[in-house]
């Protein structure tokens, strides 16, 4: 067995892994708060999405090593997407563990990592062997475009050709990823439905649920509305005939009057 050196200076492979294998590197999560902001934002909608799919897990910054009994050999994905493992929580990814590397990997570039993102981690990822790799940068400052992604072909890491509104398709996951008013947001074309988090579901819902009660009172307006005007109507009507018949019994009494009236001789 080969010897490692960890943290405390052991020369072999503890029994709980965590020393070898640490869960943490000690860096921050994501460069700014915007970064930050939309980095959960991202995990949280992607793991609603797939959500009714129990053999696939969402991840953000975790540390992923991928070669046993090396724990320099680590990476951590800002957001990560990978088919048949299964939804578990995990403290770290270990490729051999899982028995596969990520199918989609994602990038948040600044700049201090934009550079590194296009050069050696691109290559890794490629030399990993996973699927689709997709960079944004969410102040536009550092890639042109603000959004790319490449797709695996063959080993090589080969541009995915945005579409006529800059949408990039991981064709790995089936989602469109687009930025629009300067924020990053995510479609399923197939059922033409944007991304949302748990929590904007469920603001939607209460907005449907508002309207719609709205609605409600509108046409409950609407229908009192008509009904006052047709018992307004009903009494012109009422009014009208009760007239009507006044008249006639006025008639009626003028004709008896002349009727009776002695005729001139």
């Amino acid at each position: 067995m080969r010897t490692h050196t960890n943290r405390r200076n052991i020369s072999y492979a503890p029994t709980d892994t965590a020393d070898l294998y640490p869960d943490t590197d000690g860096k921050p999560m994501a460069a700014s708060d915007l970064h930050l902001e939309i980095l959960i934002w991202l995990i949280q909608a992607l793991r609603e999405h797939f959500a009714a799919m129990p053999d696939t897990y969402v991840s953000g910054d975790i540390l992923t090593y991928y070669t046993e009994g090396n724990p320099r050999d680590v990476v951590a994905p800002d957001v990560l997407v990978a088919f048949g493992i299964g939804q578990k929580r995990r403290h770290t990814y270990k490729v051999w563990e899982e028995g596969k590397v990520p199918d989609f990997v994602m990038e948040f570039s600044s700049k201090t990592t934009y550079r590194n993102d296009l050069t050696d981690k691109k290559a890794l990822y490629a030399a990993l062997g996973i699927s689709n790799y997709l960079l944004y940068d969410a102040e536009s400052l550092y890639l042109s475009p603000p959004l790319m992604g490449f797709r695996l072909v063959e080993g090589v890491y080969v541009p995915i050709e945005p579409g006529a509104d800059g949408r990039i398709h991981s064709n790995v996951i089936g989602l469109d990823f687009v930025i629009e008013e300067g924020r990053l947001r995510v479609c399923d074309p197939i059922g033409g439905k944007w991304l949302q988090t748990p929590e904007e579901m469920q603001a939607a819902r209460a907005e449907t649920a508002e309207a719609r009660a709205e609605t409600a009172e509108a046409r409950a307006e609407t229908a009192e509305a008509r009904a006052e005007q047709e018992a307004i109507a009903r009494q012109q009507q009422h009014a009208r005939a009760e007239n009507a018949e006044a008249e006639v019994e006025r008639l009626r009494e003028q004709l008896a009057r002349f009727q009776t009236r002695p005729s001139e001789e």
